[in-house]
């Protein structure tokens, strides 16, 4: 049942194997919490998201259209719902935001340790610090390896917009790389 692609598990499932879904759940929660995770910046909004995303799926199957990438489809509904998720927490200044303000940037702090640590873990304290569009950005391009004109079908904006999007989430973590003097282990 691995080697089923998408489209084949969702024509089961529109043909009444609803069971099928779990196909669809088990190869992509945990890249889709993985966003919403940075997204939303806690693991409890994160499950209840991921949650509502795959109802939303499920009901929203039928209406999936068979020419585009259905990880497209499924990571703008991920992505739509943590929005609204946002918005509904009173976060849409987060959610807005276009430039990281140097003043958030003093107040961030990696733990601090003289053991040395595994370089993507470094990383990955340091995205989730970015505000949400950009650790989102970043983890749809870098983790996802999606492409800027997926990424934007997948936010809703435009692919101009990604690129900006991205630069400067890059911009924003070289900051808190030198912000907090980790230049040697990570660039």
């Amino acid at each position: 049942m691995d080697r089923l692609t998408d489209l084949e598990i969702i024509e089961s499932i529109l043909k009444g194997n609803q069971s099928d879904f779990n196909l669809i759940i088990d190869r992509y929660k945990n890249k889709a919490f993985s966003l919403l995770r940075r997204i939303l910046k806690n693991d409890f909004d994160a499950e209840e998201v991921l949650q509502d995303s795959f109802v939303k799926v499920y009901f929203g199957l039928k209406n999936f259209r068979k020419d585009a990438r259905f990880s497209t489809w499924l990571y703008r509904i991920v992505f739509n719902t943590a929005m609204t998720k946002l918005t509904g927490k009173t976060r849409k200044k987060e959610m807005n935001t276009v430039s990281i303000d140097d003043d958030a940037i003093k107040f961030i702090s990696i733990s601090d340790s003289n053991q040395p640590r595994d370089f993507s873990v470094i990383l990955t304290e340091l995205i989730e610090k970015l505000p949400a569009k950009y650790s989102a950005v970043i983890d749809l391009f870098y983790a996802e390896e999606l492409t800027c004109e997926e990424i934007s079908n997948i936010t809703g904006d435009t692919v101009a917009n990604v690129k900006v999007l991205l630069h400067r989430a890059r911009k924003a973590l070289k900051d808190l790389i030198v912000q907090n003097n980790l230049e040697k282990e990570l660039l």
